[in-house]
């Protein structure tokens, strides 16, 4: 009882420090994207010199023509998707732009309607981000073959876009800022659990570790008395 008391307490105040530690790693990217300077104009830099959920400004024009609907993500409870649309910057270069997120219609056939007018040149301000990541294969889903757009995919990869569109595009995307035109919902927030549902995770894991040693305790000295 003894030995299994000390392993159990080691865990527990292991898996604690371990949910602390995320939850600190966690807090440190939301504040860097709560970190808002302004937009700042993109240019010739690359995507890659500018850090994770910083505001930039671009412009160039849409391609409305290929888009994609990310699969299995939720708003507020309620199943949907996220709209992915090319666009194409005054250099040539091309991004694909979140443009926010849209109800499930209710039919797996039936995607909803995305399709955008092409606005013509217009400049977009928007944060840099990562493409989504679901953790595990199994969620996956590449884009569907053949020549319907929009194409539906579940947590695709760089490759998986690149092929579907025929061109290369840029290793980040932009989540459109919620007063820019063209989008759907935008209640952008970092992704996963917030920082403090960590920290309260391993107050518990403490919590349990303590709980423990009190019941041990408590039992050996009942049983001396």
């Amino acid at each position: 009882m003894t030995l299994l008391t000390l392993v159990l307490v080691v865990a527990f105040i292991g898996l604690g420090r371990w949910q602390w530690q995320r939850g600190e790693a966690k807090q440190a990217v939301w504040a860097q994207y709560e970190r808002d300077g302004g937009a700042q104009k993109l240019g010739a830099r690359a995507f890659d010199d500018i850090d994770r959920f910083a505001r930039i400004e671009v412009t160039g024009h849409f391609q409305p023509w290929h888009q994609f609907l990310l699969d299995n993500i939720s708003h507020e409870g309620q199943p949907g998707y996220e709209v992915l649309t090319p666009f194409v910057l005054f250099d040539g270069r091309t991004t694909l732009v979140n443009r926010g997120w849209v109800p499930f219609s209710g039919y797996r056939d039936r995607l909803p309607d995305v399709s955008l007018r092409d606005p013509g040149e217009i400049t977009l301000t928007a944060r840099i981000d990562d493409l989504p990541s679901g953790g595990l294969a199994s969620g996956r889903a590449p884009p569907e073959a053949g020549p319907n757009w929009p194409k539906l995919t579940s947590f695709p990869t760089q490759a998986d876009l690149d092929a579907a569109i025929g061109a290369k595009l840029q290793p980040r995307i932009l989540l459109l800022d919620a007063n820019n035109p063209h989008g759907y919902v935008r209640d952008w927030k970092p992704p996963g659990l917030p920082p403090v549902r960590h920290l309260s995770y391993a107050i518990q894991w403490w919590g349990f570790a303590v709980v423990l040693l009190v019941l041990y305790f408590g039992l050996n000295f009942r049983k001396v008395s």
